[in-house]
């Protein structure tokens, strides 16, 4: 008798394929990491019932950031565009005292920000940022010329040297609504 030339086709055990599948989920969410936001850090003074107290600051050495509900800035009652912030602020902070129409030294210098409520988050970053990149800039131009390197670069000592120099002050009111 003859054999027969076609072979039974060969299955493939397709049973334990869901349990690799599902292990290989078990794996991927095991070892993943998922990015969350930190937000914004800021360190805010500890909470006291008592009113704070009266501090009588030269308006000379504050700097006022208004934005409105029209992301519009206004500094010192004047418009200006996000892209002039950073420069007019280091201008500002690290004035000592030649332009008596702004602040005597670094030390002495206040920005106050104060926000509508119906700015948007984007604008609000926006100024954030340049806020916090004038500081950064006069901080790494300080190090630079004192210590020949950037002020990350520094070891802790120095950098609080630095920070002395150019201490950040960003007082922030709580948001009104200015615009109507």
């Amino acid at each position: 008798m003859a054999r027969s030339k076609i072979k039974p086709s060969q299955e493939i055990n397709a049973g334990s394929m869901a349990d690799i599948a599902f292990l290989l989920l078990i794996f991927f969410l095991v070892t993943t990491t998922i990015e969350s936001d930190r937000g914004i850090l800021h360190r805010l003074p500890p909470w006291s019932d008592e009113p704070p107290p009266v501090v009588d600051i030269n308006q000379r050495n504050t700097l006022v950031i208004l934005i409105n509900a029209n992301d519009q800035l206004l500094v010192r009652d004047e418009p200006l565009s996000i892209n002039q912030l950073r420069q007019t602020s280091k201008e500002f902070i690290d004035n000592r005292g030649r332009d008596p129409r702004k602040s005597d030294s670094p030390d002495d210098a206040v920005i106050s920000l104060q926000n509508d409520r119906g700015t948007s988050y984007n604008m609000y970053i926006q100024v954030q940022n340049e806020l916090k990149a004038a500081y950064t800039e006069l901080r790494n131009e300080y190090s630079q010329r004192m210590y020949g390197r950037l002020y990350d670069d520094l070891p802790e000592d120095l950098r609080s040297v630095v920070r002395s120099e150019y201490p950040m002050r960003i007082s922030e009111a709580e948001p009104k609504d200015v615009s109507n």
